[in-house]
C-alpha cells in the first residue's frame, strides 16, 4: 500500500490513526448493496492501530468505501445485546405512568411512531457512514460541517451520556440503601456505613463498572449487556405475574410498622382509594395536564445513536444492511418489553400507578421479596448500562481533544476514571445537577435523535445523487424539523415544572 498515490488519502475516523482529521478522501457514491472491499490490515506491534487505509477502486473505475477502524469481531448477537442495553434504561420504570396518562392505544401509537423514527434515524446515520467510509459520530459531523460540527457532535454526545451515567448512579444511590435495609430488615434510622448511600455509589463505581469500562473495544461487553437484558426480562415477567395477584383497589401495607407509618400509610390510603372505583379499568385514549409531559418520556425511549456507530465499528463483517438488522431487531425486543411492561404495569394500578412503578407495588408489600429481587436486578441493569454509555463518551473527548492520535492505555484509563469521579462527585454532593442535566438532555437528546443525522445526511450525500428536492432530502429535511419541535417542547415542559416548583417553594409549600 505504499505505493499508492497522493490522492489516495488516509481516512481520518480517531480509531487509532496518526494523521490529522483534515486527511479525508472525497465523497463518492457508494455501490447499490453497500458491500465493502475487504483489504488486508497491517497492525503495528504496540497499539494495534492500522498503517495505511485508502479508498480502493473497483473494477469500473469507481471507488468503494473501506472502513478504517479494524476488523470487527463482534458476534451479531453480542452486537444486539450491546444496542439492546444502550437503548434500555431506568425509563421502563415510567412507562406504565406514561400508559396511564395517555390510554392504551394512544400510548401504543406513539411508541410505535417513535420506535419507526428511531429506526429511520439510524437509517440516515448508516447511509451518511457509508458514503463517506466513517464510523465515528463526531467524524460525520466534521465531513459534513467541518470542526463546528464535529464539536457539536462530541459535546452533544458527552453531556447526553454524562447525564445518563449521572442517573443511573443517582438510581443506585437512592435505592441500594434501600433494598439493603429491606432485605435485612434495618433500621432506616440507622447510621451502618453501607446503608450509607454515597459509600455504595462509590463501591459499585471502582469495583464494576470502571472494570468493564475499561475493555478496550465494546463488543468485550456483550456478555454483560446480555446478563443487563436478562435482568430486564425478569423484570418484566415480575410484573405480568403480578398483575394477576393484586386485586383492585389494593390494600396498602400497614402491618408490623411504627405508629408514624401507620398514620402515614392510612392517610395515602384514604387520599388513593378515594375515587379507585373510577379507576379499576383501563382506558384506551386519555388527554389530561400530564398527557403532554409524557410525550418527551416516550420520544427519548430508543436513544442508542451515539452507540450505533461504535458498535458498527466493531461488527463482523460489516454492511450498512447488516447493521440496519442488529439496530431494527434491538428496537423490536425493546419495544416489545416496553409495551408489555407498561401494559401489565397500568393493567395492576390503573390510575393509581405512580411515576417509578417500583414504588407502587412497594406501597403494597415494602417486603415482597419478589420485587425487592426485581429491585436488584433492575439496578443490576442500570450498573451495567454504565459502561455501555461510557465508551461513545470517551470516544467523543478523544476525537475532539486527541483527533490524531493512536491508542494508548493510559489516556483510555485515564478518561475513564476521570469521568466515573467527576459523575460521582456531583452524584454525592451535588444531586440537584441532574436537574440541569434534564435541561441539558432536552437539547443534547432531539440533536442526537433527529436533527444531526438529518442535516448530516442532507450535507454528506452529493447533490448530483439526490439533489435537495429529492424525497429522500426532503423527508431528512422534515426529520430536522421535527426533532426542533421536540427540543422545543421539552424546554417549554422543563422551564414550566422549574416555575411551578419556584412559586411553589416561594409559597411555603
Amino acid at each position: 500500500m505504499e505505493g499508492a498515490g497522493s490522492e489516495m488519502n488516509i481516512l481520518s475516523n480517531g480509531k487509532g490513526h496518526d494523521q490529522g482529521e483534515d486527511m479525508c478522501v472525497p465523497m463518492k457514491t457508494p455501490p447499490e448493496e453497500d458491500h465493502f472491499i475487504s483489504v488486508n490490515h497491517r497492525f503495528d506491534n504496540e497499539g494495534g492501530h492500522l498503517e495505511s487505509d485508502t479508498f480502493l477502486p473497483n473494477g469500473e473505475g469507481k471507488t468503494t468505501p473501506v472502513f478504517t477502524d479494524f476488523e470487527g469481531k463482534t458476534s451479531f448477537g453480542m452486537s444486539v445485546f450491546n444496542l439492546g442495553n444502550a437503548i434500555m434504561g431506568s425509563g421502563i420504570l415510567g412507562l406504565a405512568y406514561a400508559m396511564a396518562n395517555t390510554g392504551v392505544l394512544l400510548f401504543l401509537f406513539l411508541l410505535t411512531a417513535v420506535a419507526a423514527l428511531s429506526s429511520y434515524s439510524i437509517h440516515l446515520l448508516l447511509k451518511s457512514s457509508g458514503i463517506v467510509g466513517i464510523r465515528a459520530y463526531e467524524q460525520l459531523g466534521y465531513r459534513a460541517f467541518g470542526t463546528p460540527g464535529k464539536m457539536a457532535a462530541g459535546i452533544a454526545i458527552t453531556l447526553q451520556n454524562i447525564g445518563a451515567m449521572s442517573s443511573y448512579l443517582y438510581i443506585v444511590k437512592s435505592e441500594l440503601p434501600l433494598v439493603i435495609q429491606a432485605f435485612m430488615r434495618i433500621d432506616p434510622s440507622s447510621d451502618l456505613w453501607y446503608i450509607n448511600g454515597n459509600y455504595l455509589v462509590m463501591i459499585v463505581s471502582a469495583s464494576i463498572i470502571l472494570p468493564l469500562a475499561l475493555m478496550k473495544q465494546l463488543g468485550y461487553l456483550g456478555y454483560t449487556s446480555g446478563f443487563s437484558l436478562s435482568c430486564m426480562v425478569f423484570f418484566l415477567t415480575a410484573v405480568i405475574f403480578k398483575k394477576f395477584q393484586i386485586p383492585c383497589p389494593f390494600e396498602e401495607f400497614v402491618a408490623n410498622a411504627t405508629s408514624d407509618h401507620l398514620n402515614r400509610t392510612h392517610s395515602v390510603s384514604h387520599d388513593f382509594h378515594s375515587d379507585v372505583e373510577v379507576d379499576c379499568g383501563p382506558r384506551m385514549f386519555t388527554i389530561n395536564s400530564h398527557t403532554a409531559y409524557t410525550i418527551p418520556i416516550l420520544a427519548f425511549a430508543f436513544v442508542c445513536h451515539p452507540e450505533v456507530l461504535p458498535i458498527y465499528t466493531e461488527l463482523r463483517n460489516p454492511t450498512k444492511k447488516r447493521m440496519q438488522q442488529v439496530s431494527n431487531i434491538s428496537i423490536l425486543v425493546m419495544y416489545t418489553m416496553y409495551f408489555l411492561a407498561a401494559l401489565f404495569g397500568y393493567l395492576t394500578f390503573y390510575g393509581n400507578v405512580e411515576p417509578e412503578l417500583l414504588h407502587t407495588y412497594s406501597r403494597i408489600d415494602p417486603y415482597d421479596t419478589l420485587i425487592l429481587c426485581v429491585r436488584v436486578a433492575v439496578l443490576t441493569a442500570v450498573t451495567l448500562t454504565v459502561p455501555i454509555v461510557l465508551f461513545p463518551v470517551r470516544r467523543a473527548i478523544q476525537q475532539m481533544l486527541f483527533p490524531s492520535k493512536s491508542f494508548n492505555w493510559l489516556r483510555h484509563t485515564a478518561i475513564a476514571v476521570v469521568l466515573l469521579t467527576l459523575i460521582n462527585l456531583m452524584v454525592i454532593f451535588a444531586p440537584n445537577i441532574l436537574g440541569i442535566f434534564g435541561f441539558i438532555g432536552a437539547t443534547s437528546a432531539p440533536c442526537l435523535i433527529f436533527i444531526f443525522p438529518a442535516i448530516f445526511y442532507i450535507r454528506i450525500v452529493p447533490k448530483d445523487k439526490e439533489p435537495m428536492t429529492s424525497m429522500p432530502k426532503i423527508l431528512a429535511a422534515c426529520f430536522a424539523a421535527l426533532g426542533v419541535s421536540f427540543m422545543i417542547m421539552s424546554l417549554s415542559f422543563i422551564i414550566i415544572d422549574w416555575t411551578s416548583g419556584t412559586s411553589q417553594s416561594g409559597g411555603g409549600h
